[in-house]
């Protein structure tokens, strides 16, 4: 059993903010354009497993290495209501 369970793949995502734009504006941007988004730097940040909400965690930037350090994981009912 156990080695079927290594053959899964699960895509992990971290969204730190999101941000609108005119398409336009987007087409525009080249190599090292910065976006701003509207989440503060204190903000929790979602993790999401294969595009669904799992947990909320926080920005840790040690040296050179950014992580995310998982503060609480999100219920059932909590993701499904949540639209990333």
């Amino acid at each position: 059993m156990v080695n079927s369970v290594n053959n899964v793949f699960v895509e992990l995502s971290v969204v730190l903010g999101r941000t609108t734009l005119p398409i336009h504006q987007l087409l525009k941007m080249g190599r090292g354009a910065v976006i701003e988004l509207g989440t503060k730097q204190d903000e929790e940040i979602w993790v999401l497993a294969n595009n669904v909400p799992i947990a909320r965690g926080e920005i840790i930037v040690q040296g050179e290495r950014v992580a995310v350090s998982i503060t609480s994981v999100v219920s059932a009912g909590e993701a499904d209501s949540q639209h990333l």
